[in-house]
């Protein structure tokens, strides 16, 4: 069993966005691993395992237009099933 099950990916395009920021927020206010949050002032790209990837999906959106938006389950995914 896996510690965060949810494979969440999305990208956020907005104004003045700081992926510096956006990282320390994730870091204090969500449970998860393999953070990843890249990108520039106009688009971040984010990758994160977590248990509540809807908390994930709301605060980005809270920060511009989200998109290519991927959610999978871990666990499914490791029985062979589609995630």
């Amino acid at each position: 069993m896996l510690e965060y099950k949810f494979d969440t990916q999305l990208l956020i395009a907005g104004e003045d966005l700081d992926e510096d920021e956006i990282h320390d927020y994730f870091v204090e206010n969500f449970q998860g691993d393999c953070l990843l949050a890249v990108g520039d002032e106009d688009l971040i790209k984010i990758h994160f395992h977590t248990n509540e990837p809807w908390k994930v999906l709301e605060y980005c959106a809270s920060l511009g237009e989200i998109y290519d938006i991927v959610v999978e389950n871990m666990e499914r995914q490791a029985e062979g099933l589609k995630g």
